[in-house]
């Protein structure tokens, strides 16, 4: 059962606006089975800007109910229900900030018909309400009025529960009062993760890096991180699309891959502190230094020559560790040489690899 509707509101600032009229349509899945439209006494003023959208003004909402007279009904018409509306974000705040003026907790899961537009019409050239039904060709009257918006959004909500033809969609874009949506997407991220060591890629929904993660258990720390209550943590989790990662196989390339990228790609959400470089150098000036790879058999290879650090690769044979022409064409070539000097120098100095080659 859907509780689809429109909201029009004073204006004014976030979490300060009153409810100026309501249009909710209780829809079944093939009829309109209820319905309730009414204006609103917000008890403040309505912006000028807002007037002149809506043409609703204070003088027409004087003998309006006021929010606590019209409480009870509006309960009862969205009970068991989805609300649907068209960014049903905004709608289902405004309505929640209004029952928590009156100490009643409102809660119900949202359908948003804009993301459900955005996926089910893709070739819509806009998906405000407006300029997406002049697309489909439905029908608007009363326009920024909350019972002709709520009319135009039963519609268009018909036309993409069609359109939703394994109904997977409609499902997948539930948001739960409980969070379960966020949950049951993260528990998704993690189970396709490995607990292996390596670095790990935040992504939104741009596929844009916005944190790196690192650790001896990927999938340990990844949900580490979605646990947190801190700022940015909270920001990561909200944000998180998909998560990708790189196995290492030891902690000097978890390290030297961990920081290089950090200083490269700069995440939104990760704390980059300066690190000082190096001025020593390598007791040799050319060398390999070899560590266990990311699995049995494959070795971590890193080139150092002139002190300078050339490159990174994994190996598999020792002919190629061997065949110093053939190794250069198979490394990872380094940007930043003094960072990778920085922490190839400072990790050797507290911990054993497998094996340095004096070359």
């Amino acid at each position: 059962m859907y509780a689809i509707l429109d909201i029009e509101t004073t204006g004014g600032k976030y979490n300060e606006e009153g409810i100026t009229e309501i249009a909710i349509y209780k829809y079944d899945g093939h009829q309109i089975v209820d319905q309730f439209i009414s204006l609103v006494n917000p008890e403040r003023e309505i912006q000028e800007f807002v007037v002149k959208l809506t043409g609703i003004n204070n003088k027409m909402l004087r003998n309006a109910p006021k929010f606590y007279e019209i409480a009870k009904r509006v309960v009862e018409i969205t009970k068991d229900c989805f609300i649907v509306a068209h960014n049903a974000n905004f709608d289902y705040r405004i309505l929640r900030t209004e029952f928590n003026r009156l100490g009643y907790t409102y809660k119900r899961n949202t359908l948003c018909t804009v993301t459900l537009s955005k996926k089910l019409i893709p070739e819509a050239p806009s998906h405000s309400l407006g300029k997406l039904c002049r697309f489909l060709g439905i029908p608007m009257a009363d326009r920024h009025r909350a019972n002709g918006d709520a009319l135009a959004t039963v519609q268009l909500f018909k036309l993409l529960i069609d359109k939703d033809v394994e109904k997977k969609i409609i499902q997948q874009s539930i948001k739960y009062f409980d969070n379960r949506h966020v949950k049951f997407h993260i528990q998704k991220i993690l189970d396709s993760l490995p607990e292996k060591q390596g670095v790990f890629y935040v992504h939104n929904n741009e596929g844009t890096i916005i944190f790196i993660g690192r650790g001896k258990n990927i999938k340990h720390e990844t949900n580490k991180l979605f646990l947190k209550e801190t700022k940015k943590a909270l920001k990561v989790t909200k944000r998180v699309a998909k998560v990708s990662y790189e196995e290492t196989g030891n902690l000097l390339f978890t390290r030297l891959k961990y920081h290089l990228e950090l200083e490269k790609l700069q995440p939104k959400y990760n704390v980059i502190r300066k690190r000082r470089t190096t001025d020593r150098d390598f007791n040799n000036d050319h060398m390999l230094i070899v560590d266990k790879g990311r699995d049995s058999g494959e070795h971590a290879v890193i080139l150092i020559e002139e002190n300078e650090v050339i490159g990174y690769t994994y190996t598999n044979l020792a002919f190629q560790e061997n065949q110093l022409s053939i190794l250069k064409s198979m490394l990872t070539p380094i940007e930043n040489k003094e960072l990778a000097k920085t922490i190839i120098k400072n990790y050797l100095l507290k911990n054993k690899v497998s094996k340095i080659v004096r070359l």
